[in-house]
């Protein structure tokens, strides 16, 4: 999936401009689906499969946009002030550099402050584009840019902008094509959601999941994870395996499928963790509270810096998140 990743991972994709990699999704799985539609809201919905009668309609989200930043005031001297389009991550974006979707780059800088330890608000950050004043500045009030990082390979782990949630795109790609490669024959109806506008509170899950009326729903994404010095402390690290939704801020998982997630990997023998996220949320609870409610959970790949310019996974969760969503997919399951 490395390759894919980097081209998903590298393509700028804000809250509501998701088409460049909406098409590249579109490219990759058409050959793998028996139906595909883009809603009004901009997600793409690939259906493949019916259900026997043993059968649910199941949804599996993986978010398309990432973080982006919006302009929204050019100074005589040509800086860009900027709002964030979604929860960005205020101490890791000193001296980042960005890339608007109109081609134009900059760095981000900070204002002077006496208090050289204190974390300034956005109000007292800035873009500079090179310019020496508003008439030479290449951007205007609305245009939007995200982190211009490429993606590289530190041993086992990648690192690179927008792998939350470019990772779980990834992941339901691969899980396609390999239904499809292996003939396998689910006794369910699956829906892969490739869901816009998730940063700014999870949007296009919510108008999916009110169309599809699934029996469950799964939201492939990244989470928080413990395991560097006097780092968070969380149950989940990289590199042991994807984490199965037991709760995050907003959504209790359904204990029934949490249990069917466990039973699954543990029968296939595949390293799994438990994730209790404190702070933040994903599609799960957009699908979770569509018409007269939905069970949810997630398959969730840890991950480090987490909204940053430099987000980290291991490949092998990535490998082992996909092993056991196949599995999951392969069998009946009750719900009652």
């Amino acid at each position: 999936m490395k390759s894919l990743l980097k081209k998903l991972s590298e393509t700028p994709a804000p809250p509501g401009y998701e088409t460049a990699v909406r098409a590249i999704i579109k490219e990759e799985i058409l050959p793998f689906v028996d139906e595909i539609q883009v809603d009004n809201l901009g997600n793409l919905i690939a259906r493949k499969g019916t259900r026997a009668p043993n059968g649910l309609r199941i949804m599996l989200a993986a978010h398309m946009d990432e973080i982006g930043l919006i302009v929204t005031h050019v100074d005589e001297q040509g800086f860009a002030r900027f709002s964030s389009l979604g929860g960005l991550a205020r101490a890791s974006v000193r001296g980042a550099r960005v890339q608007f979707l109109n081609g134009a780059f900059g760095v981000i800088g900070f204002e002077h402050s006496s208090d050289a330890g204190r974390l300034p608000p956005f109000e007292q950050m800035f873009i500079d584009l090179g310019a020496a004043s508003r008439a030479e500045c290449p951007v205007r009030v609305g245009d939007l840019a995200v982190f211009e990082r490429g993606l590289i390979e530190i041993g086992s782990r990648l690192v690179g902008k927008a792998l939350d949630d470019r990772v779980g795109v990834a992941l339901l790609i691969e899980l396609l094509r390999q239904l499809t490669a292996q003939a396998v024959r689910s006794p369910h109806e699956l829906y892969f959601v490739f869901s816009a506008q998730e940063e700014i509170g999870s949007r296009g899950a919510a108008v999916a999941a009110y169309q599809i009326e699934p029996d469950l729903g799964l939201a492939i994404d990244l989470t928080a994870s413990g395991g560097t010095p006097k780092g968070l402390k969380m149950a989940v690290e990289l590199g042991c395996g994807p984490a199965i939704k037991v709760r995050d801020q907003l959504t209790i998982a359904d204990p029934r499928l949490v249990s069917w997630a466990v039973d699954v990997a543990q029968h296939a023998g595949l390293p799994y963790q438990l994730e209790i996220l404190e702070r933040g949320s994903t599609d799960a609870r957009a699908i979770q509270l569509a018409r007269s409610g939905v069970p949810v959970s997630g398959i969730s790949i840890p991950a480090r810096y987490v909204h940053s310019p430099s987000e980290m996974v291991d490949a092998a969760d990535l490998q082992n998140a996909l092993l056991l969503l196949l599995a999951m997919l392969s069998q009946p399951l009750d719900l009652h």
